[in-house]
């Protein structure tokens, strides 16, 4: 049975893309194998725009850092309003390095607010 990697919604056979999240689902014994325990990882960056922690993400997958965004946003009923956050988590191993990371991209663009 296939199964969602980010939101773990399980699907019918035949199925190959999370509707909800437009992750490739995976086969539900693999997903098992690779299950992630939440001791092993630290939220580095929050946010509510999914954009700047895909964007942030790109930067620490290039240099060779483990991440993952966990996203609370249900899609399946969009509001006004909606407070929901996005987190940029990484292993523990790597916070430092992916801290400066971050830090090193705010400080080289800065928002217009600061300006």
């Amino acid at each position: 049975m296939p199964i969602c990697p980010n939101c773990e919604s399980e699907y019918i056979e035949g199925i190959e893309v999370c509707p909800d999240c437009g992750y490739e689902l995976v086969e539900k014994k693999q997903f098992e194998e690779h299950m992630i325990d939440p001791e092993d990882w630290i939220s580095i960056f929050e946010t509510s725009e999914r954009y700047e922690a895909q964007m942030l993400k790109s930067n620490l997958d290039g240099a060779g850092i483990e991440s993952l965004i966990i996203d609370q946003k249900d899609r399946n009923f969009p509001a006004m309003g909606d407070f929901s956050l996005i987190r940029l988590v990484v292993k523990k191993d790597d916070e430092e390095t992916a801290r400066q990371i971050i830090q090193d991209i705010e400080f080289n663009n800065p928002s217009s607010d600061e300006q």
